[in-house]
């Protein structure tokens, strides 16, 4: 994606609603060819960002420029977008094919064009053996690339998705995880996903922007929002993590010197902003592993074991009454120590990360 062009340019964008600020001053370049994801807890503001995106909410100030043109004054229909909501709201009594054509036909395309188009969206979601079910006689995941193939004929510039997998259970929205990446891929446009769901984030996106209290806290690749997480709340948000109160002795050039619970002292990469004084570190727990009680740099009691399934997760406490939590793989089970032994855990350093806040 190094040389996409941008697709969607969100500039100090702001919306109020009354006293209440959903919006503030959100700013984010989406590429033209990539899988965006807005992510964050109910109430962050995702929705309401790409429904200004789409023209169902009014922005209150900053712009939207879509491709270099400014949006922000143009109707729904006028914008070269489509949404495909949680709901899919397809047309009962309307046939796959007459669903796919829907759009088209709106805009004043022809019957033959229209229909030819649908065909052809309905063959990318690989639906042609369907075209002429009603939606009651199709599955969930069948009905959502329905409405996919109706929001993807009249060729939008750019596809808004609204957590469109959260009907579905969880084997086929893991199944259709995959199908909505490869349409992405096939069709060349950028996709705008909003979701809760961290791992649906993770697996699909080429980049993430994740949003509390109105606000973008961090944007990266998910490898990056998952491994350098700039502050607290990404950490906590994204995947589970253990954060360590620390001393910070030093911040230089992107690293630090801290103090353990216990004193021991190590190097980790610092993020921005991060300073000298109390802080915390984000460590996720895989990388932290097992040892005898002198051979860590920190020492915990195990409280309890949880089993995962290919994962067990071991729950210890270290001596200031803070949790800590290792993950191993199960085939270490029969070694593992019992509930109130002693242990050393044993930190992977430069997976550790100074938080800046």
């Amino acid at each position: 994606m190094g040389g996409s062009r941008v697709a969607i340019s969100i500039d100090r964008v702001v919306k109020r609603y009354g006293d209440f600020i959903a919006l503030h001053g959100v700013s984010l370049d989406i590429l033209a060819d990539e899988f965006f994801t807005l992510l964050g807890p109910s109430g962050c503001g995702k929705t309401t960002l790409l429904r200004s995106i789409a023209g169902f909410e009014e922005i209150s100030e900053g712009s939207i420029r879509l491709h270099g043109e400014d949006i922000a004054a143009l109707p729904p229909h006028k914008r070269p977008v489509n949404t495909v909501f949680q709901h899919y709201a397809l047309f009962p009594h309307m046939t796959v094919l007459e669903n796919a054509m829907f759009g088209t036909l709106r805009l004043g395309w022809s019957r033959q064009e229209s229909e030819q188009r649908a065909r052809q969206v309905l063959d990318l979601v690989r639906l042609s053996d369907f075209v002429q079910r009603k939606p009651a006689q199709l599955s969930g995941g069948q009905q959502q690339r329905v409405a996919l193939a109706r929001a993807l004929a009249p060729r939008p510039k750019v596809l808004l998705l609204d957590e469109p997998l959260s009907a579905l259970d969880l084997k086929l929205r893991q199944a259709v995880r995959g199908e909505l990446k490869q349409l992405q891929r096939e069709t060349g446009i950028a996709f705008v996903f909003v979701t809760h769901d961290q791992e649906e984030a993770l697996t699909m996106s080429d980049r993430i922007a994740v949003m509390s209290d109105g606000r973008v806290q961090q944007v990266g690749t998910p490898r990056e929002i998952y491994e350098a997480p700039v502050n607290r709340f990404v950490a906590d948000f994204i995947g589970e993590t253990n954060l360590i109160e620390v001393e910070v002795l030093e911040v230089c050039d992107g690293q630090a010197r801290i103090r353990l619970p216990g004193g021991h002292a190590l190097a980790c990469p610092a993020a921005p902003g991060a300073a000298p004084g109390s802080g915390h570190i984000s460590l996720r727990p895989e990388r932290v592993s097992l040892c005898p009680p002198d051979g860590g740099e920190i020492r915990a009691q195990v409280e309890h074991q949880v089993y995962l399934g290919t994962d067990i997760q071991l729950l210890t406490r270290l001596p200031d009454g803070e949790p800590m939590v290792v993950r191993v793989q199960n085939s270490d089970a029969d070694r593992l120590p019992q509930s109130g032994a002693q242990v050393g855990l044993k930190l992977e350093a430069d997976a550790a990360r100074l938080l800046a806040d």
